[in-house]
């Protein structure tokens, strides 16, 4: 029998294969084209990464970028939660709302980012971009797993005299969990990108954004490939760092085979 352990380092591995195909299928273009200025090598992308990481302005960019990704993220989850428990239990709200929601949904993130210049500083705008894009995520995607709820739960619920706190960590939330896990990560993904997009059309200062934006108009592609490397590299941290807190959150609660 193949133990667990042997498993995930065979998916480690069939990852790690496919990332350092890409990256060699990269540098295998970049030879042929020879013009870094059209295509940067991996090797000089990763030379450039490690050129910034010893200076200041990397680390308040990153931090920047960091602090109004993940708060725009976390106010998408909290209303998104909210209004889909509100939206699921009054039907008046669910018809009331549901037009906004396509309306966000429908809506190209440029047109949000053009108008949001109109009322807020280029530092709040990725706040707004990133909470626009989470928003109807969260909110369809935990609409349909509070409707797939089980609803013969309740009866059982009521025939035991359940707490309300006892149904809702048994009952409820291994029912939702799935749903809201599969949209933090997809939803964390696309704040990063509408974070940085908004950055860069708001050419906000010291953001990664910005100097996205400074490398293009200095066609310093090198810098600008780097930039975007490292918007992905964040972009996997976060996304492990939350899949990591939702199983320990279920350790916690006993319910680790939910994920």
């Amino acid at each position: 029998m193949i133990s667990i352990t042997s498993k995930t380092d065979f998916r480690f591995l069939k990852k790690s294969f496919a990332v350092l195909f890409w990256i060699l299928l990269w540098q295998v273009a970049a030879q042929l084209i020879g013009q870094e200025i059209l295509l940067v090598s991996p090797v000089s992308v990763a030379r450039r990464i490690i050129e910034l990481i010893v200076q200041s302005v990397f680390w308040q960019s990153i931090t920047t970028s960091i602090g109004c990704v993940c708060l725009g993220f976390l106010l998408g989850v909290v209303c998104g939660t909210i209004l889909a428990y509100l939206t699921t239990r009054f039907s008046m709200l669910d018809f009331l709302f549901y037009p906004l929601l396509s309306v966000i949904k429908a809506t190209p993130v440029a047109s949000f980012i053009i108008l949001a210049l109109v009322w807020l500083s280029a530092n709040q705008v990725p706040i707004l971009a990133s909470f626009l894009m989470v928003l109807p995520i969260i909110w369809s995607n935990l609409s349909e797993g509070i409707l797939k709820i089980d609803r013969d739960l309740d009866e059982v619920t009521e025939v035991f005299s359940f707490p309300k706190s006892k149904k809702f960590f048994l009952f409820y939330l291994p029912s939702v969990l799935p749903y809201f896990s599969a949209a933090c990560t997809i939803a964390l993904g696309l704040a990063w990108k509408a974070g940085v997009a908004a950055e860069v059309l708001a050419n906000a200062k010291r953001s990664i954004g910005g100097n996205i934006y400074a490398s293009k108009i200095y066609l310093e592609t090198t810098d600008l490939f780097a930039w975007t490397v490292v918007v992905v590299i964040l972009s996997v941290i976060f996304e492990k760092l939350i899949l990591w807190s939702m199983k320990k959150i279920l350790q916690r609660f006993n319910l680790q085979g939910i994920l």
